[in-house]
């Protein structure tokens, strides 16, 4: 199982980033989907899920509204378009397979005038 995050960087706040991640080694259209993040600091949370059916489900009620995940099954890959960023979501991101012991290396977000 690979997990390759990408997309991250440097960014203002209110601007935007799309994160993907590129996956292989297992059937991708067969699990949800899961994008994390962690601070530096903090535990590891997760930030939104997508299912298999494209439902959509999102863990942190601040990115409700900013934060887009979504899928493409015919590339095996998952993404995150993450709009009107804030100091506060400066963290790492990772992309995970839900039931998958799995983890990439993560992409680093970093919001900062």
């Amino acid at each position: 199982v690979q997990l390759v995050e990408s997309g991250g960087g440097l960014v203002q706040p209110g601007g935007s980033l799309t994160l993907s991640c590129a996956t292989s080694g297992f059937l991708f259209s067969g699990y949800e989907m899961r994008w994390y993040r962690q601070a530096p600091g903090k535990e590891r949370e997760s930030v939104a899920t997508i299912r298999q059916t494209g439902h959509v489900s999102f863990h942190l009620a601040g990115v409700k509204g900013r934060f887009t995940i979504s899928r493409d099954n015919d590339k095996n890959a998952l993404y995150l378009q993450m709009n009107n960023l804030t100091p506060e979501d400066t963290a790492v991101y990772y992309c995970s397979a839900v039931g998958l012991p799995d983890w990439g290396q993560g992409t680093q977000v970093t919001v900062s005038s």
